[in-house]
């Protein structure tokens, strides 16, 4: 079996985590706050004192963190993964991150002989519970070939995107989708209410039409029952629509839908909604 490091322990990784474990692969953690993977060491997890050392430890090294300064510094910070890579190593960032930075990060790592893919993932923390994430890769085919059989411990729709960067172009696509579809769904809801509608009973209508969606089926239940815990936060929320809003600027696209579900969750943020879940957006209605 494969040793893994996995470096990033939050809402979503705990549970590929648990996957990883409950496939006997050996797996070493580090994250900020050790408290945080107590139940993994538990479980059989091995603890690491710095991204360096759970490096040393491994065959392949996954990371999953929250915003692109954390994956920057995870990897070419002191006492980071580069720092304890060698030749014939493997690293899976599956933070959503930038695809610039992506590419930076595999064109580093080959110096050091390693390998690299970018694989963000969706399906929030049910995904991840179930084992069942959507996975978007970017990187040398072979490698992708080669972890292949890991994602699908933990992920269902595993796909091969192109070079490095490409997976995380992917996830921008998912996350422009994803903004302007929770608008829709809260629209769609309070319009329900308004309308003297029981908002559940018109859920089970439209969830499997036309209108469906994820979040529809997913996150508006939440949403109804006042359960606005994080599957994912909108704190990272509005830094994954910051890097995708930047990207096509980039490209001299413009995204007024995107633009403006950015403006509603920044909102939210400045009156203390950051570490919500995603389906707090409801509260703007």
């Amino acid at each position: 079996m494969k040793k893994i490091a996995f470096v990033g322990i939050g809402v979503m990784g705990k549970s590929v985590v648990r996957h990883l474990l409950h496939a006997n692969y050996p797996v070493t953690v580090y994250t900020r706050t050790k408290s945080k993977t107590e139940d993994l060491l538990a479980q059989g997890a091995t603890w690491a004192n710095t991204a360096r050392e759970a490096t040393e430890q491994a065959d392949i090294i996954f990371t999953m963190v929250g915003y692109p300064q954390d994956v920057e510094h995870v990897y070419f910070g002191e006492e980071g993964i580069f720092e304890g890579g060698k030749a014939g190593q493997i690293i899976i960032d599956m933070t959503t991150s930038s695809p610039e930075l992506a590419k930076r990060i595999a064109a580093h790592a080959e110096t050091l002989q390693m390998s690299s893919i970018d694989a963000p993932v969706s399906g929030g923390d049910v995904g991840a519970q179930n084992g069942v994430l959507s996975i978007m890769c970017g990187g040398r085919k072979e490698t992708f070939d080669a972890i292949s059989p890991i994602l699908e411990v933990f992920g269902k729709d595993i796909v091969y995107q192109g070079e490095a960067g490409a997976g995380q172009h992917t996830k921008m696509a998912n996350q422009i989708a994803i903004a302007t579809n929770m608008i829709g769904v809260c629209e769609a809801i309070v319009y329900a209410e308004k309308a003297g509608l029981d908002p559940n009973i018109v859920l089970s209508s439209i969830s499997s039409g036309a209108a469906g969606s994820w979040s529809l089926s997913n996150l508006a239940p939440r949403m109804l029952k006042g359960d606005f815990a994080p599957g994912f936060y909108v704190k990272h929320f509005l830094k994954d629509m910051d890097i995708a809003l930047a990207e096509a600027e980039e490209v001299k696209l413009d995204l007024p839908g995107l633009a403006l579900a950015r403006e509603m969750y920044h909102r939210l943020i400045e009156e203390g909604y950051g570490d919500q879940g995603t389906q707090v957006l409801y509260k703007s209605y």
